[in-house]
């Protein structure tokens, strides 16, 4: 039976904790999201996939420098030139925009800049991939007008893949499974035509697959989430982070059918988070328990040590980022957080804020 292979990843977020002038020689997260990038081309070249689609925030902002653009794109085009056409989704990261779009300019390397269809002949299979950027106001109203507007249905195709970079409703986040169901900025999957064989999203950061409605029904088209590439947040340290293997067969069904999934993992660095209190101790001695923490940690870990109390001044300067560079050692991250002084900065910037409203 006659099918396309696609390596599909999202949400890479190239050139996050990646400055191009650091002020501080330490170890940069920036370039553990470039190793899995990397990775995961690599892959996409070993096994022979027909084709690479990115859903979604390749850079982490729409602010970034053009040689970091040019980095990404030389090594996309390179990567294009050995007859593997990549396919980009400008994400809510890049504004809906590929910056410094001049940069990506290549035959074999295709950005839905705006709502447009493109079809891909492969061993005598042809697909049609439609999509449109991030849409930044009320999507769950124009969800189904966007899909229109890619004149997806004039194209003539065995296969029909939606590709887009947005939440859709049964999609769940964060270390409590948090599920989006309603508000403006959330898609219905049941609006996606059943003449499409699936849906592949970016924007959700945990890789998942929706094959059912918020009420359990089965969905017509299913929703496919790679997730990011790496940790992005604390609120991930549990998750895998990886990209999908697709297989989509020209089936007797209108528009193709998914006929296998495989998520592969990439390697990702331990996220640690440790709680200590700081009411009741001596500066040395809890510059001590910062001390162990850090030995007690994997040694390439990405760590949070959160200080609970009040620490006085002299404390806080102990373990301050200066004093910290010199207990860490070169292969990890730490940082420490003074979490209530935190919250009650919170409060007393709500309080003033608070006041000036109700000022005459």
């Amino acid at each position: 039976m006659a099918a396309i292979r696609i390596l599909f990843l999202a949400d890479t977020h190239l050139g996050f904790d990646l400055p191009q002038r650091p002020r501080v020689d330490r170890r940069r997260r920036g370039h553990d999201f470039f190793g899995n990038f990397e990775r995961a081309l690599e892959i996409a070249a070993h096994e022979s996939v027909d084709v690479v689609l990115h859903g979604g925030d390749l850079f982490y902002r729409s602010r970034v420098p053009a040689s970091l653009v040019q980095q990404v794109f030389q090594r996309l085009k390179r990567f294009a030139e050995s007859g593997i056409p990549v396919f980009l989704v400008p994400g809510n990261h890049e504004r809906s925009r590929i910056p410094y779009r001049m940069l990506a300019f290549h035959p074999g390397i295709h950005v839905f800049d705006r709502p447009r269809t493109f079809t891909i002949e492969t061993s005598g299979v042809r697909t049609a991939l439609a999509g449109f950027p991030y849409c930044r106001h009320d999507v769950r109203s124009a969800f189904k007008d966007l899909i229109d507007c890619t004149g997806w249905s004039g194209m003539e195709a065995d296969i029909n893949l939606l590709c887009v970079h947005h939440t859709f409703e049964g999609a769940a986040v964060g270390p409590n499974d948090y599920t989006f169901r309603y508000g403006t900025d959330v898609a219905q999957p049941d609006q996606v035509p059943h003449s499409f064989a699936a849906v592949l999203s970016g924007h959700i950061h945990r890789h998942q697959v929706l094959t059912t409605d918020l009420h359990g029904r089965a969905l017509m088209v299913p929703v496919l989430y790679p997730g990011s590439i790496e940790r992005t947040s604390f609120a991930e340290r549990h998750e895998p982070k990886g990209f999908m293997l697709l297989e989509f067969d020209a089936a007797d069904v209108s528009g193709g059918v998914l006929n296998k999934w495989d998520f592969r993992e990439l390697p990702t660095r331990p996220m640690v988070v440790v709680d200590l209190q700081a009411d009741g101790q001596g500066g040395v001695r809890l510059v001590s328990e910062v001390r162990r923490t850090i030995d007690r940690a994997p040694l390439d870990a990405v760590l949070r040590i959160r200080i609970h109390g009040f620490p006085d001044e002299a404390t806080r300067v102990l373990i301050g980022a200066a004093n910290l560079r010199r207990l860490v050692p070169v292969t990890m991250n730490v940082e420490v957080v003074f979490a209530d002084m935190r919250r009650r900065i919170g409060r007393s910037s709500r309080q003033t804020s608070e006041s000036v409203r109700s000022a005459p």
